[in-house]
């Protein structure tokens, strides 16, 4: 039997919009810090890249600082963002129901992300979402993270599918490049951060909104 066609969504900034909590979580390690907020909305393209980027961003506004310091926060931040995690994050609109759409058509669906694990089941499961994914794939699921082609190969073979029939749903350079290493198509969002900008890391497919999902995939995925 031939494997399911697949695709794979990146989570922060392609099916959710998780900003708003993520630099909350780095904020209030600066405020431990006795610095008060650091960061703010017009970051939320650093906070897509994720908690260490976020740390740095904002050591490098208060001056010298090294690594060390960012490894020595990056606990508190995870700690800080476990607890807040859904306050503030909602899913892209029409997500849920290009999700349902593609499994309708008979595509598998994954997630492969470069969220620690378990916080990413913790989201998902409390957007109401989790039972429409068949795989989810962290940041320390595997040795290795995006855009290591690993992970992304593993969330397609855990949902039921084959690399050479699956393409990734992204919103950055990291989801890119790891299409790239995977040697499979990908969309990129254009209503994160970057917008129409995205363009310039010239995706095979530029998603819009995601009531057009599901016939990009039809195309993109023979």
């Amino acid at each position: 039997m031939q494997a399911m066609r697949t695709v794979v969504f990146d989570l922060d900034g392609t099916l959710a919009d998780t900003s708003a909590d993520l630099l909350a979580a780095a904020n209030a390690c600066f405020r431990d810090l006795g610095h008060g907020d650091v960061l703010g909305a017009g970051d939320a393209l650093t906070a897509f890249h994720g908690g260490r980027a976020m740390l740095r961003l904002g050591f490098s506004r208060l001056g010298a600082w090294d690594e060390s310091m960012v490894d020595g926060q990056y606990p508190r931040l995870l700690a800080a963002y476990a607890d807040g995690i859904d306050t503030h994050t909602r899913l892209y609109p029409g997500a849920v129901a290009a999700v349902e759409a593609l499994r309708a058509a008979g595509f598998a669906t994954a997630i492969c992300t470069n969220k620690p694990e378990g916080l990413a089941e913790t989201l998902v499961t409390r957007l109401g979402v989790r039972g429409l994914f068949d795989a989810l794939v962290g940041a320390d699921t595997l040795p290795v993270r995006k855009p290591d082609p690993a992970p992304y190969r593993a969330s397609v073979e855990r949902a039921g599918g084959a690399v050479a029939r699956s393409m990734l749903v992204g919103d950055t350079d990291t989801d890119r490049r790891t299409a790239l290493a995977a040697g499979v198509p990908v969309a990129l969002v254009t209503f994160g951060p970057e917008g129409q900008g995205i363009a310039r890391l010239d995706p095979e497919a530029l998603l819009h909104h995601f009531d057009d999902l599901p016939e990009m995939a039809e195309r993109l995925v023979r």
